[in-house]
């Protein structure tokens, strides 16, 4: 079976502008995705763009380029529509789609989920993280889903996962018959909280260069 990976890298992000390949520990963004596809089991490493300097940037460290429409390149696009476009463009089996802004994956969370889908059992997955309870609150002060007078103990809580957006993979089946990344029977890829942090903001970037910079560290 053909597997293909694809990331989405707009030209246009607002809250971090130019987020896609802004500079982070010595490489852009989009590095640390199309590498983790490269180094894994995925047979192609897609990017889908509207902008030419990240198509540039995505082709010098060994991603393929597919071309996205402007139409599918604004702030209220669906990605799954431009995940269609790419399914009617591309030849492929199964679908790995990550997203540029978790640069912390690793080739063996997508190995992973290729290998979870490749059961059978499966008609898609996706990355999440593990979430322990913590008591919640509203701005006006009010406990979200429990009760002051009646506080659990963590400990009593069953933990929930969060969907933490690093991968997502389906087959080209069910993504043309439903429209969407994930869909069917749905498995789920646990990885560690370290290494599922998004970068949507300045701030956020900061913090994953602080912990790629300690993870080098450790490992000299």
């Amino acid at each position: 079976m053909k597997i293909v990976s694809l990331t989405l890298a707009r030209g246009g992000s607002k809250g971090l502008p130019r987020k896609n390949i802004a500079p982070l520990n010595g490489r852009p963004l989009i590095y640390y995705t199309v590498k983790a596809s490269k180094d894994s089991n995925v047979h192609e490493t897609w990017v889908s763009t509207e902008d030419n300097e990240i198509a540039k940037i995505a082709e010098s460290v060994g991603a393929r380029i597919i071309k996205r429409p402007l139409k599918l390149a604004t702030d209220i696009s669906k990605c799954e529509d431009s995940l269609l476009h790419f399914a009617q463009h591309v030849d492929f089996d199964i679908l790995v789609f990550i997203q540029t802004t978790s640069p912390l994956i690793t080739k063996e969370d997508i190995n992973r989920g290729i290998a979870l889908l490749q059961t059978g059992y499966y008609d898609s997955v996706f990355s999440v993280t593990k979430e322990h309870w913590i008591p919640r609150w509203t701005m006006d002060v009010k406990p979200i889903d429990w009760n002051v007078r009646h506080r659990p103990r963590r400990q009593t809580i069953e933990p929930k996962y969060i969907e933490n957006g690093s991968f997502y993979i389906t087959t080209k089946k069910n993504l043309v018959e439903t429209g969407l990344r994930y869909s069917g029977k749905i498995g789920l890829v646990e990885m560690p909280f370290s290494r599922s942090f998004q970068v949507d903001t300045q701030e956020e970037l900061r913090v994953i260069e602080a912990l790629m910079i300690q993870n080098e560290a450790k490992n000299e």
